[in-house]
């Protein structure tokens, strides 16, 4: 069942020429029509469904630097700047506020864990603490009962889904842009081996440049066009409560839950470290690729087969720009959540914390997260292809980088200085690119 998200209207016109097309409309997308934009190009953001209707509406709501990959740390400190200043640059509400984050540890091998991820962070002056006892409960009251100490990061914040790219897309828009909804980009259109264009269900629409921010659809997309994209999905779970009096203002996990407080009071809540995984062509095909990071984290990964293995099976992968595609054929990804999952992680925190010994459930859904073999995002130019971009493969952590990967890619597009360094989310570094 699809969370709540805010409703973006389709503009009624599909331009015949634009300066840069930007291909999905969840967070990055949207981040990066509104940067291209406010920095005076002509721009079409264009989704095949609604503005943040899949995993851009059903993250966790997460905005943190803290226990980011260490070559993602600039790109996560310097999105946190920008989410700072969200609400008040584009005049809407994303939900951002800096609440703090905290990683809740039950023993002492786990402390030692994230006191090597902060030794190895200071080099960015992150100001994260590892706390213990009375300042543990300060931060997390009672947190002490059960945990031997957590590492906090008051500076990392949470913001809303249901908001926050809705509020993005229509903030570029404001500024000149041209928001398409409903309406899918069949593919590219090249002439002279470069982008001249794109064709979408209505029409063909003209342009010097193409950004790829399709999310779990994006091997697909570019697989179409002659590139070979190293990229899986995975199936994360939450659930969302009613409003909780004396619940934590503090954004919280532990090793086998995790939390948020949400706008309406309520909490965005999920089984951390267990996602699901059913099995598709891709995992045979990317299995080099993927299996030293499914060999680390197979304590994390849950595989097997399901419904989407056969749904992968029959995707058509190869299809001409005058047919129906994958995409118009499903608007939003919306499956199922996994009950066993959510009940893992909705008793321990119930455990760990009585105050969520009554919680309401009011909603519970799943949403595909698009996973790279280093779990670190591509951020680049596709060389063989002059004029397309590739914004993709956040593997979860992109609601909370995605002011930054949108501000990176808008930069990489215009050739002006980039917000940070982008060599650590460049595409050579997988062998297939």
């Amino acid at each position: 069942m699809s969370p709540p998200v805010d409703l973006v209207h389709s503009d009624p016109t599909v331009p015949t020429r634009t300066g840069v097309v930007v291909v999905g409309g969840g967070i990055i997308g949207a981040t990066a029509a509104f940067f291209l934009a406010e920095k005076g190009h002509a721009v079409v953001l264009c989704e095949k469904g609604r503005i943040g209707g899949e995993q851009s509406s059903r993250n966790w709501g997460w905005c943190r630097t803290m226990g980011r990959d260490i070559g993602e740390v600039p790109l996560a400190l310097e999105s946190l700047k920008l989410w700072r200043g969200m609400n008040a640059r584009i005049g809407r509400e994303t939900g951002f506020r800096q609440a703090g984050i905290v990683y809740l540890c039950e023993t002492e091998a786990e402390i030692a864990a994230q006191e090597s991820w902060l030794n190895a962070a200071r080099q960015y002056q992150v100001q994260s603490q590892v706390l213990r006892g009375d300042k543990l409960d300060a931060a997390m009251p009672g947190a002490s009962a059960h945990f031997v100490g957590g590492l906090l990061t008051a500076t990392d914040g949470r913001a809303e889904p249901a908001h926050a790219a809705p509020a993005i897309a229509e903030a570029a828009r404001s500024l000149g842009a041209t928001v398409l909804t409903d309406c899918a980009v069949r593919g590219l259109d090249l002439q002279a081996g470069r982008v001249a264009g794109v064709v979408t269900e209505k029409g063909r629409i003209a342009c010097d440049a193409v950004v790829l921010a399709g999310g779990a659809w994006t091997r697909l997309f570019a697989g179409n066009a002659g590139f070979d994209f190293p990229q899986l999905k995975v199936l994360g779970s939450v659930f969302r409560t009613a409003p909780l009096p004396n619940g934590p203002e503090l954004t919280a996990a532990g090793s086998v839950f995790a939390l948020r407080k949400r706008l309406d009071g309520g909490y965005s809540i999920a089984r951390r470290n267990a996602n699901r995984a059913e099995i598709g062509p891709d995992h045979f095909r990317l299995l080099a690729d993927f299996w030293p990071r499914l060999r680390a984290n197979r304590h994390e990964i849950r595989l097997g087969i399901g419904r989407r293995s056969w749904e992968e099976l029959r995707t058509k992968r190869r299809w001409t720009m005058d047919e129906a595609t994958p995409f118009e054929a499903t608007r939003v990804l919306d499956p199922e959540p996994d009950a066993a999952v959510l009940a893992e992680g909705r008793a321990v925190l119930a455990q760990k914390f009585p105050v969520f010994a009554d919680m309401q459930v009011v909603q519970s859904w799943g949403g595909l997260m698009d996973v790279t073999p280093d779990a670190v995002p591509a951020i680049d130019a596709v060389a063989r292809i002059p004029g397309f971009f590739i914004a993709s493969g956040f593997s979860g952590h992109g609601f909370g980088i995605g002011p930054g990967a949108g501000r990176l890619v808008a930069d990489l597009v215009t050739g002006d200085t980039p917000i940070v360094d982008p060599t650590p989310y460049r595409l050579s570094r997988f062998a297939r690119c």
